[in-house]
């Protein structure tokens, strides 16, 4: 409860536990909950739910980003061409190899050689592509194929491009290149599905009717992409996400934005222009190849797309492994100014230099930048005093440059007044989220910087999470919205996840997908209700008689990071509440949003009182997301096993008994006045 001569302006719910047996009863005791409508004890964070994302289980290449040809510049191995393999008719002959010695460019330079010994119109020869587990086909449908070529002396063309089942069976599309010449060139067709059955198990195709030899390089095939943007984002991913409504997105990410290595970070200005100068690099955080066709404008492409803002993270001069750490001062300098270069990438006038690279780039007008983080998880900086060095030499740079910027340190910070610091909170259970749900009530505000939870989650659920994970990140989501005044921002990490064989490096995710298809988990549409169902009032509130029941704390640390070197001593055995309330109020019409968290498996009645307004309207609508039991999941196969429903709810008043249905979130919509 909130009294007199506190310093934070959060009124924390009181969680006035009682014993668990109340959780079998047949008739539980109603929960009392009473909503102080008059009054107010912060605003609600505009910026507070947003999404965080990182190349981490395919979700660029493989996933959101819309290329389907895998190793389209032959790097991903320097012996092998991986993911091609020769294509040849029966009766036809020919060799594919790497070949060093016909480079593109600076950036791609390691070409793939097609030579076809014996080839004839009906004797083709070429090379197929097995995408990112498949290519996927849907009936009328158009693909846009490009790629660099040149031929040897000899040989004119022409190439044909073919869309084809597994099996060679079935041509879903096809396209010609119709002439080739020695020197490279780009050339680009459209390919177009007639009444295909939607399948995966296709390749992409490219052959010669001829003998003689072409050189390759950065073979690419788009489908339709999200508001047809060339070198875009798949469709039916970008429109989960638009369902969010995201206030913004952080990226490039965690370990990705810094790389086990200085070579493999997030090397931005190798990320723009046009694919060709882009030479990709190895994502060895995780241990795969990454494009970089998600460079840095199309991060900012994303933002402009679904209306968020971008916090944009910079790499701080520190990498996790092979001892990269950069002392401040003269050493670390290069990376103060290509920070500085970035944020001019990003947001500078047309005018100035890197503001004039990205006009060329395709976007003239700046985009909208206010918060800039420094690093990623620098608590793994095991150096005294490190990124508390890097941290002021960075800060003092930006903030000269631009101090208008918010800036966001990833661990606390004492030199410099960071604006806001950057939280991560991987939990175990769906206990330990919510035991934890509270935490921020009695944080100090006085002096301290703002609150960013740039990474948090319940890990239970592989690949996606259960409801049970679910009720636990609703809890923690509770916690955050009635905390908004200290909590500005929060987003939920890992965002995606591939559910194909191989394609989880880390689990529990977001939002899933395969080739063809993708599904929100439980917990996307926790985050979904709470994003699109509040007021920007957080109103005070206080509640007794409510349920808990006795969960035992692991040993040891939660979230990233290796176990402890030593054993840890058992903790004691906890209370962790059943649960969760929060109310919110939209100033312009009145109406109270009402959150409502039931972890337990009895439907539960709840006593609401709202006092300081004369009456409530008798009629409001529920949303309510639940399920049977807390392993109830959504999958590829059941996208939409739990999702929220839209309910009439009559009875209500200024004090009315609601019941609430076990395992479920509910956001109760009320009129008041």
């Amino acid at each position: 409860m909130k009294t007199a001569g506190q310093s934070f302006p959060a009124l924390a719910t009181a969680l006035l536990v009682a014993t668990s047996s109340a959780l079998f009863a047949q008739t539980p005791t109603p929960a009392e909950l009473r909503i102080h409508a008059g009054q107010v004890t912060a605003h609600v964070s505009p910026l507070l739910y947003g999404l965080m994302t990182e190349e981490i289980n395919y979700s660029y290449d493989g996933g959101l980003y819309g290329e389907l040809v895998r190793n389209r510049n032959f790097k991903e191995d320097a012996k092998y061409p991986v993911h091609w393999r020769m294509a040849a008719d029966k009766g036809a002959a020919g060799t594919i190899s790497l070949d060093s010695g016909n480079p593109l460019n600076d950036a791609n330079t390691v070409s793939l050689k097609l030579t076809a010994e014996k080839a004839a119109a009906n004797q083709t020869v070429g090379v197929a592509n097995d995408g990112f587990w498949g290519i996927p086909v849907r009936p009328r449908t158009t693909y846009h194929a490009s790629l660099w070529a040149k031929a040897a002396p000899g040989f004119t063309g022409p190439l044909n491009l073919a869309i084809v089942s597994n099996d060679g069976a079935i041509v879903h599309a096809k396209a010609q290149v119709p002439h080739l010449t020695t020197g490279w060139r780009k050339y680009e067709a459209t390919l177009t599905t007639a009444d295909a059955a939607v399948s995966a198990e296709n390749r992409f195709v490219i052959s010669m009717a001829a003998p003689g030899s072409v050189w390759l390089n950065l073979v690419s095939l788009f489908p339709p992409t999200y508001n047809n943007r060339p070198n875009g984002n798949r469709k039916d991913i970008m429109e989960l996400l638009a369902g969010m409504k995201p206030a913004f997105l952080r990226f490039p990410g965690g370990n990705y934005l810094e790389g086990n290595t200085v070579a493999t970070r997030f090397d931005w200005k190798k990320t723009i222009g046009d694919n060709s100068a882009r030479p990709g690099h190895m994502d060895d955080s995780w241990r795969y190849w990454s494009s970089d066709g998600m460079g840095l404008l199309e991060f900012l492409e994303w933002c402009e797309d679904l209306h968020m803002e971008p916090v944009l993270g910079v790499y701080a001069g520190y990498s996790l492994r092979g001892g990269a750490r950069f002392k401040p001062g003269a050493e670390l300098e290069p990376y103060v100014k290509e920070a500085l270069e970035e944020i001019e990438y990003a947001a500078g006038g047309a005018g100035t230099t890197w503001g004039a690279r990205r006009a060329k780039d395709g976007h003239p007008t700046p985009f909208p930048l206010t918060y800039v983080e420094i690093g990623n998880e620098d608590n793994g900086d095991r150096e005294t005093g490190s990124y508390e060095g890097r941290f002021a030499q960075f800060f003092d740079g930006i903030r000269a440059k631009y101090p208008q910027l918010k800036i966001i340190a990833t661990t606390p910070v004492t030199t410099r007044a960071a604006d806001v610091i950057d939280e991560h909170y991987y939990r175990r259970s769906e206990d330990e989220m919510a035991f934890h749900a509270n935490d921020y009530d009695t944080r100090r505000r006085l002096g301290g910087p703002l609150v960013f939870v740039g990474e948090w989650a319940t890990r239970v659920g592989d690949p996606t999470p259960t409801l049970g994970a679910a009720l636990g990140d609703a809890a923690w989501l509770i916690g955050m919205e009635r905390n908004s005044d200290l909590v500005i921002m929060a987003s939920y990490a890992p965002l995606f996840v591939n559910v194909n064989p191989g394609g989880m490096q880390w689990q529990t995710d977001l939002i899933g997908y395969n080739t063809l298809t993708s599904y929100g988990s439980p917990s996307y549409y926790a985050q979904k209700m709470f994003s699109n169902y509040h007021g920007d009032e957080v109103l005070a509130t206080s509640a007794q008689s409510v349920p808990s029941r006795e969960w035992q704390p692991p040993a040891g640390r939660g979230g990233r990071g290796p176990a402890p070197a030593t054993p840890q001593q058992t903790p004691m055995p906890q209370q962790a509440p059943l649960m969760f309330f929060d109310a919110t109020r939209d100033s312009r019409t009145g109406v109270i949003y009402v959150k409502v968290v039931n972890r337990g498996n009895l439907a539960y009645p709840v006593h609401i009182n709202v006092a300081g307004l004369s009456s409530i309207a008798p009629s409001g609508d529920a949303v309510v997301m639940q399920g049977d039991g807390p392993q109830d999941t959504n999958s590829i196969t059941n996208p939409e096993k739990i999702k929220p429903v839209t309910v009439r709810v009559d009875g209500l008043s200024t004090n009315f008994t609601h019941t609430f249905a076990p395992f479920s979130v509910t956001v109760l919509q009320m009129k008041g006045k």
